[in-house]
């Protein structure tokens, strides 16, 4: 099931590039009535599913360089960012030797400075990328309650990081890792806020990735005493 889900998110990601754009960008996929930003849908689920297929470090760095080209082609700095950091947990933990070690690190860190030298000329939404200054000028308090909020749910997996799993471990400090990067990235430039702003592609990819993080969590742990 993880080999299938790398799959399908690098499929998807490479589809955004032949979809319809907005201003040139390349991030979403239209599937009847929905506008579904791929990266935001697909990355947590695919970030969990790296972590736990128990690859060597040469095929990690593999997928990590596809899906970063494919978000750097995009192109989209905010998830290539959240992705990259989440990536190189990932390939820190399935042991690579340290020259190995060494260039990858470095070449993602490339990658990521270079998606964020490539010009974004989509400007923010106020229910999107502006949503806490819409929700600050309503009250500050809103606006203090969201961004607690997502913090909060930011760390949720962090509950699985004492696994006895070492993919499952893993899985847990890449996807916070994740998920921390993109809740921060907007206050680096026009992106999306993750679960508090509009839009549906955040909340459900925040699920998928935390239902395969748990699938083989506490409650299936637990053996019935004879």
């Amino acid at each position: 099931m993880s080999a299938a889900v790398i799959v399908v998110a690098i499929a998807a990601l490479g589809g955004t590039l032949f979809a319809a754009d907005q201003s040139g960008v390349h991030r979403w996929i239209d599937v009847g009535p929905l506008h579904v930003n791929i990266a935001a849908l697909l990355l947590p689920p695919a970030i969990v599913a790296l972590a736990t297929l128990g690859l060597q470090p040469v095929p990690v760095l593999a997928i990590i360089a596809a899906i970063g080209a494919l978000l750097l082609a995009q192109p989209d700095a905010s998830q290539a960012t959240a992705f990259l950091l989440a990536a190189a947990v990932i390939f820190g933990g399935s042991g690579p030797k340290p020259a190995l070690l060494a260039s990858g690190l470095l070449g993602m860190t490339a990658l990521g400075v270079i998606t964020w030298l490539r010009f974004d000329p989509l400007q923010p939404v106020p229910e999107v990328e502006g949503i806490f200054a819409l929700l600050g000028s309503l009250h500050w308090a809103l606006a203090a309650a969201a961004s607690f909020a997502l913090a909060a749910t930011s760390l949720v997996p962090l509950r699985r990081r004492r696994s006895g799993d070492p993919g499952l471990r893993s899985a847990a400090f890449a996807l916070t890792a994740y998920f921390a990067a993109t809740a921060m990235t907007p206050l680096l430039g026009a992106y999306p806020v993750p679960l508090v702003g509009l839009g549906m592609s955040f909340p459900v990819g925040y699920w998928l990735g935390m239902a395969l993080l748990a699938a083989d969590g506490p409650c299936n742990e637990k053996r019935v005493r004879p």
